[in-house]
């Protein structure tokens, strides 16, 4: 082969590409375009685009955004509501931003930016239906073909997936999944008054059904409300939305728009990675299992694969290649696998308790401390359990009680 021909060759393979272009692609195609590799980024819809998504945004999510980006907040949040199932309710506030709200189709239309301004290329209205890393599409053992649903064929030396919680790419790596989730949500519309009301102010409401909660988020004239429990309980979800909007006197508003999605956690010994693809996000089934927080997820594990699909890019033989995905997984379990472990075990104490997690919350003042730290992000749930000795000991003891009762 000629030193031209080779050239043409190379010109044609991407470093990397990255599929789906919500805050877990778009973090790892900026990251991986920072890294100095060729980097496109697919997106099968054109953007912007609507994502059911309550649109909390936690410290851990603004400490991984890039550098200089702009959070497009709707509302700053300084105090929180917490109900048991529509009762007991109490308000807990603070000086300081806990929390702030995007919308989904803004924040995520300003991450792609940010990947395209590293030097991404961004294509939308691509829609992925396989990888491929043998056979007829695949020239060379240090190559992927990404196939779009019309056949078109795309070369890369490392691919991201990053598709959603129904991902191919998840697929393609045998992601298991541990915990699925229905969560059910309406925007609402709301005129002033209602509004000024709910400023600066959330709901959280511990749920009729185990592991169940609901949540109210004001985001300017607009209210996001849903609800969130266990798949298989679709009907009665339904009717703890429905409940839940009467209950807080939002039935007479029309809402603008009424979605459904899934949310799934991975089992403790799922792969991230399969050859030269990696998997981030919900792809991956990375989502804190107490509370399905994924959005600091899909940015922390999107930064994250970029930057070792960048390495796995560069990697000569499949040897190397397993080397660095396999260190990407390390990266992944060492922070976002402790806190997704905590975060089990409180789900499992929520799901049988929520009454003694709602008197924690709302009667214990270092326990609404320690939930403002997480929110805030200076602490994790992973960390607050190894540094306070309390929180451990209280885990273990409704762990012992659980087990005695199955035994």
């Amino acid at each position: 082969m000629s030193s031209e021909q080779a050239a043409q060759d190379n010109e044609q393979v991407w470093d990397v590409v990255v599929v789906g272009a919500g805050p877990a692609g778009a973090s790892a195609a900026h990251a991986a375009a920072c890294a100095g590799r060729r980097v496109l980024l697919l997106e099968k819809a054109e953007l912007p685009r609507y994502k059911t998504c309550g649109g909390g945004i936690i410290g851990p999510s603004r400490d991984s955004l890039p550098p200089g980006f702009t959070l497009p907040l709707r509302d700053r949040v300084h105090a929180v509501t917490f109900s048991l199932n529509g009762k007991l309710a109490r308000t807990r506030r603070s000086k300081s931003m806990l929390f702030g709200l995007i919308n989904r189709p803004e924040f995520d239309e300003g991450l792609v930016k940010a990947a395209k301004d590293a030097g991404a290329e961004i294509r939308t209205g691509a829609a992925v239906s396989r990888v491929e890393q043998h056979g007829a599409e695949v020239p060379d053992r240090r190559t992927v073909a990404v196939v779009l649903t019309g056949g078109e064929v795309i070369l890369a030396r490392a691919v991201v997936g990053a598709d959603g919680s129904a991902s191919r790419i998840g697929a393609h790596v045998g992601v298991k999944l541990d915990q699925v989730d229905l969560g059910l949500e309406a925007e609402i519309p709301v005129p002033p008054t209602v509004a000024e009301d709910w400023k600066g102010r959330v709901l959280i409401d511990w749920g009729p059904l185990p592991g169940s909660y609901g949540w109210v988020f004001p985001k300017g004239d607009t209210l996001t409300v849903g609800v969130i429990s266990a798949r298989g309980e679709g009907a009665a979800t339904k009717r703890y939305l429905e409940d839940f909007i009467a209950r807080l006197g939002l039935a007479g508003f029309e809402p603008d728009v009424s979605s459904g999605h899934l949310t799934r956690c991975r089992t403790d010994d799922s792969p991230l990675s399969r050859g030269r693809v990696l998997v981030a996000g919900d792809a991956a089934g990375l989502l804190e299992p107490w509370t399905r927080e994924g959005i600091s997820f899909a940015l922390r594990s999107g930064r994250l694969a970029g930057e070792w699909a960048a390495r796995v890019a560069e990697a000569h033989d499949a040897v190397d290649a397993r080397r660095q995905a396999l260190n990407y997984a390390f990266a992944i379990k060492a922070g976002l696998g402790v806190e997704m472990s905590v975060g089990r075990r409180m789900h499992g104490v929520f799901a049988r308790r929520p009454g003694l997690l709602h008197a924690v919350l709302t009667g214990f003042r270092p326990a609404w401390n320690a939930f403002a730290d997480i929110t805030r992000g200076t602490t994790t749930l992973g960390e607050l359990v190894r540094s306070h000795p309390l929180a451990r000991r209280a885990l273990d003891a409704m762990d012992r009680r659980q087990q005695a009762r199955e035994g």
